[in-house]
């Protein structure tokens, strides 16, 4: 029989006793996420974890076992038994616990062979990671996800036989303007006008504040905080860039913060792609960048925006398979309604650098080498990291090792184009089905090397297809009865 392979090592297994015996943990708590992405969890008292310190005998070789047929995306009643196998690497103390708790990402195995289980999303992340340094491109990627999300003060949303709404308040919502609030102050940020303004027109600076304070104590880098276009409490905290499956936990901690931060000053955070109509949606731009003996084979002095030939076959392939990526990288119904033109969203299937209205930008702050990048900005908070992230990465070396031509760049504002010159400019899919027959259709990219495979690609497709978009199409939209109640 297969043995569990783990990477543990002498050094996290004391940083992880230091841990416990510093902030007198009571609880492990070992998360987990799902296939579309949320992290799970389940959690035991300390005197249940034995032998801590002995890495033969403890949990980081035997694991723990779990019911995977309750969770999305994963197996049947009949296959249920899986087990979690702790990475000390992870271990944090939780930041959103009042129990001293050590928290831990796990990764999954199967309980019969040993072997890690394929429809985990962080081992997928994992052999696209493995793929690019078997592949002698490169040796790392790094990644640096800008993660958009609205901080609201209210939220009411139902869905039954004879009824469905959604009903959302913010303080900063400038439909408030005129609201008696016993006083109103007045300071609502106007649509679309939301980008950099300072308090009090910017009022979650604090909260915002003590966010990035929580993520730093968690070990996530960061970098910048600000409020974003949208009214009504728009956010962005970007993270310094980090590699793939690093970069992917911290996406999830990042969420797992926000959220709870919000919730404890009794306001609510949502990550949802198009939660407003009529104003910006939150995006999730990906910068990328690849690099091979500590240097960044992404800069050419001489090249345009200071890019190799080796980046622009990167952002050929990410063109190339733009349609089959938004399967993975914008994978919800209301991904797109935020990918629709007039709301900055980057639609357009071409590459410029400053041009934010590209799909692809290359940004070019700053001459510095190490700081050359791309970033693919159609991306959005609904997509698992895990499986984005290794999607982009499968696309780009694809483009790398077929010298995939992404044409010539575009510099004009894609929004003042002639007709004529709007139509030779391919644009992202429109909805998420045409985004999933897209994958159906060209996916051998992904399955290079077994990174992704078949069965996790028929498995998206069946859970996307039968649990999201057949939901939505059988339910009335509350816009048809403005539409048609009266025909």
């Amino acid at each position: 029989m297969a043995q569990i392979k783990s990477d543990v090592n002498k050094q996290a297994i004391e940083k992880i006793s230091k841990l416990i015996k510093d902030n007198k943990i009571e609880i492990v708590d070992l998360k987990f996420n799902d296939l579309p992405g949320l992290w799970q969890h389940f959690s035991l008292p300390i005197s249940e974890i034995s032998d801590i310190e002995d890495i033969s005998k403890s949990i980081w070789s035997e694991g723990i076992g779990f019911d995977g047929s309750s969770i999305r995306g994963f197996q049947k009643i009949h296959e249920s038994d899986m087990l979690l196998v702790p990475d000390p690497a992870t271990a944090i103390l939780d930041p959103a616990c009042e129990i001293s708790t050590l928290s831990i990402i796990c990764d999954i195995y199967d309980p019969i062979t040993k072997l890690p289980y394929t429809r985990d999303p962080r081992f997928i992340a994992r052999k696209a990671e493995n793929f690019l340094v078997s592949s002698g491109i490169a040796d790392t990627s790094y990644w640096g996800p800008e993660m958009e999300f609205f901080i609201f003060n209210d939220i009411r949303f139902d869905q039954t036989e004879n009824s469905g709404y959604y009903y959302i308040d913010s303080f900063e919502g400038e439909w408030n303007s005129g609201r008696d609030e016993k006083p109103n102050l007045g300071y609502k940020p106007r649509y679309k006008e939301g980008y950099f303004p300072v308090p009090p027109h910017d009022s979650l600076q604090d909260l915002r504040s003590k966010i990035i304070l929580t993520m730093i104590k968690s070990g996530i880098q960061i970098e910048v905080h600000h409020h974003e276009v949208a009214t009504a409490g728009q956010c962005e905290i970007d993270m310094r860039y980090g590699d793939l499956v690093k970069m992917a936990d911290s996406c999830l901690l990042y969420k797992y913060i926000v959220k709870n931060i919000a919730k404890k000053n009794n306001m609510v955070a949502t990550f949802m792609p198009k939660p407003l109509f009529g104003d910006n949606g939150s995006g999730m731009h990906t910068h990328q960048s690849l690099w091979k003996n500590g240097k960044n084979i992404f800069f050419d002095a001489k090249g345009y925006g200071l890019i190799s030939q080796t980046a622009k076959y990167y952002i050929g392939g990410l063109l190339k398979h733009a349609d089959a990526l938004m399967a993975f990288c914008a994978p919800t119904t209301n991904s797109y309604k935020r990918l629709v033109p007039g709301y900055e969203a980057p639609v357009n299937l071409t590459y410029s650098q400053r041009n934010r209205s590209a799909a692809v930008r290359i940004p070019v702050y700053t001459d510095n080498p190490k700081s050359k990048r791309i970033e693919f900005r159609p991306p959005d908070n609904s997509s698992n990291p895990y499986l984005a992230f290794a999607a982009m990465l499968m696309a780009g070396l694809d483009g790398i090792e077929n010298k995939i031509d992404p044409g010539e760049p575009l510099d004009k504002n894609t929004y003042e184009l002639t007709e004529s010159e709007i139509k030779k400019i391919p644009t992202v899919p429109g909805s998420l089905e045409k985004s999933l027959n897209a994958l159906e259709k060209d996916h051998d990219f992904l399955l290079k090397d077994k990174v992704f495979t078949d069965d996790l690609i028929e498995t998206w497709l069946e859970y996307k297809r039968e649990r999201e978009i057949d939901q939505i199409n059988i339910r009335p939209h509350p816009y048809e009865f403005y539409l048609y109640f009266d025909i």
